[in-house]
């Protein structure tokens, strides 16, 4: 797994953000994102981040599943198309189902993007 697929653990700065309400936690519990994620871990994210910046390629983002709009899901940012949608991708080459190759998202689809891991 390359450095730019691991996260951080979760540190005093990132905690207090989350009780001021700056961050969010959020559980994985699907198989798309091992190497990096696994089922049971708790992540960070934030919701804000993408009203200060645009998401790059290699961001980790939970969004809105594209046809199950109520169900979070969480991938990795792949390649940002010209007409600026975001190409999504999971990390597990071999997942039954293929997270690979899950498609494009809009900018308001994302709910936010991961920080660290809550640990």
């Amino acid at each position: 797994m390359a450095d730019s697929h691991l996260l951080p653990k979760t540190g005093y700065g990132e905690l207090l953000l989350l009780i001021l309400g700056r961050r969010k936690r959020f559980k994985i519990t699907g198989i798309s994102m091992l190497p990096s994620l696994r089922p049971g871990d708790e992540i960070l994210i934030d919701p804000y981040i993408y009203r200060q910046q645009l998401p790059q390629i290699g961001d980790i983002v939970v969004t809105t599943h594209p046809h199950q709009k109520q169900l979070p899901i969480v991938k990795r940012i792949k390649a940002i198309n010209s007409d600026g949608s975001y190409f999504l991708t999971g990390d597990n080459s071999t997942a039954s189902t293929d997270s690979r190759n899950w498609g494009t998202i809009e900018l308001p689809d994302i709910i936010g993007k991961v920080t660290s891991l809550f640990a």
